[in-house]
């Protein structure tokens, strides 16, 4: 018999008891999560899906069809915090799950279901965490992309990957969006989003300010999204576009999500709010240097996908946080013309299809 009894198959469909997801915390890998939700909802509709979330992460799952509730327990990243793990174990026993998904490798992650004697703490091996998991699944290198890796664990053991996860998605009721734009003072005509920011700084297109002044040429408004970390880069974008540039930026992902699901189209680097306005299902187009599409765009699908010829880079992709090759020429030689012309038709074609 397999060694997972209710992640084994679909035979009992009785089963509800909750069960419990341990996610990446990062914002793009949060999103991918959800497809992870979608695959155990699928085979047991009747079991309630929980997410642990940090503060950041926290307003994502409001908008996660299919889960539960998030559990909001902030841990610090450099260290253990014992007192921290002893409570929220607790409290996981309180909520008497019976199967815990860890999706990280980490010694850590796998605590604090382990301290709430949750009966199946599912994981692949990694950081020796014997005696912390006790359904142990194998095989994770060979599995080709981060999203495989993380929703085989919602599978049987030894099921074969399917041609295609269902994609993550994230659902804003349209009155939401209503009052972020009187909140905000925003009329109802289309503007372009610009995400410049993302986790690296390699991963940063280097043209978003001249980019902005030819959209708004173009008559187009233009608004910046992003956290406190962008700030200073929303202040070089709004001084090049002038008024018609909004900066957006700040402390509430919330904030975030609704300037994704009301903007007309999305231009973002690699990074979480490209996975946001994705699942969002907004026109997006995604700017890669030196990460691969292939394993990081969002499962949705892009717009657009702006990389450059690897005919004509051949170092691309390299994986790498600091280019030691060619000065970062994979972002530097994607000019801004380029990327608004692409923008434009998006635009066009984002349009079209909601008069037809």
């Amino acid at each position: 018999m397999n060694q997972d009894s209710t992640l084994s198959g679909d035979a009992d469909r009785s089963d509800t008891r909750p069960i419990l997801i341990i996610p990446y915390m990062w914002i793009g890998d949060f999103v991918r999560n959800h497809t992870v939700v979608r695959v155990l909802k699928e085979r047991w509709p009747n079991r309630p899906v929980d997410l642990l979330t940090t503060s950041l992460c926290a307003p994502l799952v409001d908008y996660m069809p299919g889960v539960r509730e998030g559990i909001v327990w902030d841990l610090p990243r450099g260290r253990l915090a014992v007192a921290r793990q002893l409570a929220l174990g607790k409290l996981l026993r309180e909520r008497n799950y019976g199967t815990a998904l860890v999706l990280p490798r980490t010694w850590k992650a796998a605590i604090a279901p382990a301290l709430a004697g949750i009966p199946e703490r599912v994981g692949f091996v990694g950081e020796f965490r014997f005696g912390l998991l006790n359904r142990w699944r194998w095989g994770e290198k060979k599995l080709p992309r981060f999203i495989d890796k993380n929703a085989a664990l919602a599978q049987p053991d030894g099921a074969p990957l399917p041609a295609e996860w269902p994609v993550p998605q994230l659902r804003v009721p349209a009155d939401d969006i209503l009052r972020w734009r009187q909140a905000n003072g925003i009329g109802a005509g289309a503007a372009v989003a610009l995400a410049p920011g993302s986790v690296g700084v390699s991963k940063r297109w280097t043209y978003y300010p001249e980019a902005a002044r030819l959209l708004v040429e173009r008559g187009l408004e233009v608004w910046v999204v992003g956290g406190p970390a962008e700030k200073g880069l929303a202040q070089e974008i709004v001084a090049a576009g002038g008024p018609a540039v909004r900066d957006l930026t700040g402390n509430d992902l919330r904030n975030g999500v609704l300037a994704m699901a009301a903007t007309g189209v999305a231009i973002s680097n690699d990074s979480g709010l490209m996975h946001i306005a994705a699942a969002l299902g907004t026109p997006t187009m995604g700017i890669f240097g030196p990460t691969s599409p292939y394993l990081w765009a969002p499962l949705n699908g892009l717009a657009a996908t702006v990389v450059q010829d690897k005919s004509v880079l051949s170092c691309q992709p390299c994986q790498s946080t600091v280019c030691k090759m060619n000065d970062h020429r994979c972002m530097r030689d994607i000019a801004a013309s380029e990327v608004v012309t692409i923008a434009q038709r998006v635009l066009g074609e984002a349009g079209a299809r909601a008069q037809t």
